[in-house]
Parts: structure tokens; C-alpha cells; sequence
């Protein structure tokens, strides 16, 4: 039965890795394969009289990476909604197209950090085809965008699911996380900009930057209108209460998704509130709910389900014992899976490593001190978290930010191989590099 689960696991995985060609949407498949692999292991009575107990640990742990990436949406696009990402075309205005490329590099990064990849690059390649015309130039800056949002969010707990996962799960914490990715990731991101730049040549049309708000009646001719004063209080609350998260996490000792419910019952009830006398409105989170991309949500619950069967019948401890025998070093381990991730997604990566590697407390490492590099905030886990983050860049499929750039920016796989791949892997190589230096700096 277990060759049984691993060969479903093995197809189901094939099926989403070819989606474009087979036609399957990849959240049905991962709900599919989940479902199969738990029937398997309940056919095979490896759960016995726990079974319910197991599946519902299981649904746990997924449901408090799900919950945390739903409320953050609906923030995200009701932040949105009110106008709040405007400003950000402002500071992109530029005639220089080199400028623009840095301008919209260290941007998206830090935007990325606050918010999340996916929405990020969402919105930067909104604002790249208002700026930009020519089709050969937004190529460029497409595939910047794809390279600095996974960097971005590879430094911050919440700029990724991967380490959105790993700070759950207590792998790594908030201030580590940051502290100690923040270098290497800059680096990744600001030395495939340098390599980039000369490929941009002449100037850009300056185009009208949007109006920064004038104050309006609230409903003109029954259409509701959306006043500067609704626009910052939503922008604060909302961009605010997600840079608090961390904060409210390091306080309470809650888990991240209960800060995220609280900013998105405090936005819910502000929204209701401002428009408490207007019948319809599209500027509250019951209508954001709608345009939560829910089979992405419905993906990653697949995908996490199907990793926890794995861990259950023992194939992940059996191969991550494998690795610790034959591969011990940390950099090696987490090197390899950063370039697995440019493959295939790196959310199962991250998960299946997270059940191969359990964290190792006081007494584990006293008894054996090498298991430091498994501690909360150890290197493995730093080096898992960048590593899974950046090496998504290395392919136009092998992040959420690149799938999406691919779609609306029509880019292809040939085209991305070819002139950024090794770009994107040199800046890989060298946030490791200074990852590995401050390393040395920290033991000295």
C-alpha cells in the first residue's frame, strides 16, 4: 500500500507539473491525489482506531497556513479596491528606463516583503503595462518583477507561503527570519538588476500619474465613491495591521492566522461601518470575499494533505534519514532543493522537508549538538526558507509570481530559460554567498 500512495503521489505530481499542456486544473488534481492517497492509507490501516484523530491533526496544521493566506487576501484586495495601491505609479514616474528597472526592483521586493509575491507581482505588472509599450522592454521588466518578489518575500515571515509555513510551524520566527535573509536576498535581486540593466536602452514617455484623491460626496447619481479620508483609514488598518502580524504573534504567542482575523475583522467592520448607508457596494470585504482566488487555496490544501500522507506511513523520515547519512551539509541539502523548486512547486518541497526534518529542541541537541542547524532559526531552516523563496526565479514556472507573469506578459519557457534562467541563478549563488559569510562573521 505504501508503493501504492508514493505512485499516486508521483502522477498526481506529473499531472500538475504539465498542467499546460494536459488542460487539468492543478487545484482538482491535488484535491484528487489527497483524497486517493487518504483512502489508501485508511484501505491499508496504517491509522487503525486513530484515524480520525490523525486526519484531523492533519487538517490542523494545513488550515492555519490556508486561513492566514485567505484573510490575507481579502486585505489585500480590499486595500486595493480603495485605490491604495495608486501611489505606487507615483514613485515609479521615470523617463529613464534603467531607473525604472531599479525603481520597480527594490519596490517590488519590499512591497513583496508586506504583502505577498503573487499580489505583488499582480500589481507591479498592472502598473509595468501603463508605463511601458514596448513588448521587447516589458519582457525585462517582467522577469525583474518575478526575481525581486520572490526575493522579497523570501526575507519576510509573510511574504511567502513557504515561510508563511516555516514561521507556523516554528522553523523560524519573525526577527531571525529578517535578520538573517535580508542581505542574501537584497543580493539575489540586485545582482541579476546590474546584469539586466544594459539590456535597456533609450528613455520612456512620461505618462499622467493618477490624481493622489479629491474629496467627493459619498454617493453621486447612486454611485458610491470612495473619499481620500476611507482610502488612508482602509490603507493603514489594513497594510498596517499586516506589518503588525509579526508583532502580534511575538506578544500573544498566538499563531500568525488569529493576527490576520483580527485585521480582518477590525477592516470588516470599518467598511460595514463607512458604508452602513449605502445598499450595494463593491467596497467591503463581503464582496472581496468573491474575488479571492479560491483554487489556488483549494491547491495548496491538496497538496499539504497529500505531503501529511506521506509523512505518516514514514517515507519522508526514511528519506530525509537517507540524506542526513549521505548529504549532511545544510548548504548542499537546501541548495538542491532550492533548484528542485524552479521545477516543481515549492510549497510541497517545503512541507515534505518540514516532515523529513522535525525541529530539534534543548534536549535533542544536547545530546547531539550537530542538530543545531535544526533548531528554530537554524541554518537549515534559514537556508529552507531562501532557498526555496529565490530559487523559484530560475524558471518562469517555478514560482506563483513567475506562472502569473507568464500568462499576462505572454513569456515564454524557451525565452525565460534563455536569457534569464542564469541570471537568476547567479543571484541565487550569490545570496548564498553572503548568507555563508555572515555566517562565518557570527561563529567568529
Amino acid at each position: 500500500m505504501v508503493t501504492a500512495i508514493i505512485t499516486v503521489f508521483i502522477l498526481g505530481y506529473a499531472f500538475i507539473a504539465t498542467e499546460g499542456l494536459t488542460k487539468l486544473n492543478k487545484a482538482g488534481v491535488a484535491i484528487l491525489m489527497s483524497v486517493i492517497c487518504w483512502v489508501l492509507f485508511a484501505v491499508g490501516g496504517f491509522g487503525g482506531e486513530e484515524l480520525h484523530e490523525i486526519i484531523e491533526r492533519n487538517l490542523g496544521e494545513a488550515g492555519t497556513t490556508l486561513f492566514f493566506l485567505m484573510g490575507a487576501m481579502a486585505i489585500v484586495e480590499l486595500v486595493d479596491s480603495y485605490g491604495g495601491f495608486n501611489f505606487v505609479r507615483r514613485i515609479l514616474q521615470t523617463t529613464s528606463k534603467k531607473s525604472l528597472l531599479w525603481k520597480m526592483a527594490i519596490l517590488t521586493a519590499f512591497l513583496s516583503a508586506v504583502l505577498d509575491n503573487l499580489t505583488t507581482t499582480i500589481v507591479m505588472l498592472m502598473i509595468l503595462n501603463k508605463l511601458v509599450s514596448s513588448d521587447d522592454d516589458k519582457l525585462i521588466y517582467a522577469s525583474m518583477i518575478v526575481i525581486a518578489a520572490n526575493a522579497g518575500g523570501a526575507f519576510s515571515p509573510i511574504g511567502d507561503v513557504t515561510t508563511i509555513m516555516l514561521w507556523n510551524g516554528g522553523m523560524v520566527s519573525a526577527v531571525g527570519v529578517i535578520s538573517s535573509l535580508i542581505l542574501p536576498s537584497i543580493v539575489s535581486f540586485v545582482v541579476p538588476c546590474f546584469m539586466l540593466q544594459g539590456r535597456l536602452q533609450g528613455s520612456l514617455a512620461l505618462t499622467p500619474a493618477p490624481p493622489k484623491g479629491v474629496k467627493q460626496k459619498k454617493i453621486v447619481d447612486g454611485q458610491e465613491i470612495v473619499k481620500r479620508s476611507e482610502r488612508i483609514e482602509v490603507f493603514i488598518i489594513g497594510v498596517g495591521g499586516l506589518c503588525c502580524v509579526p508583532v502580534f504573534h511575538s506578544l500573544t504567542g498566538l499563531p500568525p492566522f488569529v493576527g490576520i482575523l483580527a485585521v480582518l475583522g477590525m477592516l470588516w467592520v470599518l467598511t460595514d461601518f463607512l458604508h452602513r448607508n449605502v445598499k450595494k457596494t463593491s467596497h467591503t470585504l463581503t464582496h472581496m470575499f468573491a474575488r479571492i482566488d479560491m483554487s489556488t487555496i483549494m491547491f495548496f490544501l491538496g497538496i499539504l494533505m497529500s505531503v501529511s500522507v506521506l509523512s505518516e506511513i514514514g517515507v519522508l523520515n526514511a528519506l530525509g534519514m537517507w540524506l542526513s547519512e549521505k548529504v549532511s551539509n545544510s548548504y548542499v541539502i537546501t541548495g538542491v532543493i532550492g533548484i528542485l523548486s524552479s521545477i516543481v512547486d515549492n510549497v510541497p518541497l517545503v512541507a515534505g522537508a518540514m516532515k523529513m526534518y522535525p525541529i530539534a529542541d534543548a534536549t535533542a541537541i544536547a545530546a547531539n549538538p550537530e542538530l543545531m542547524a535544526m533548531a528554530q532559526d537554524g541554518i537549515f531552516w534559514q537556508l529552507l526558507a531562501y532557498c526555496a523563496g529565490v530559487g523559484g526565479s530560475m524558471l518562469i514556472i517555478g514560482s506563483a509570481a513567475g506562472v502569473v507573469a507568464m500568462g499576462t506578459e505572454n513569456i515564454s519557457f524557451g525565452w525565460y530559460m534563455k536569457h534569464i534562467s542564469w541570471i537568476a541563478l547567479v543571484g541565487y549563488i550569490a545570496g548564498m554567498a553572503v548568507y555563508f559569510l555572515e555566517d562565518l562573521l557570527i561563529l567568529a
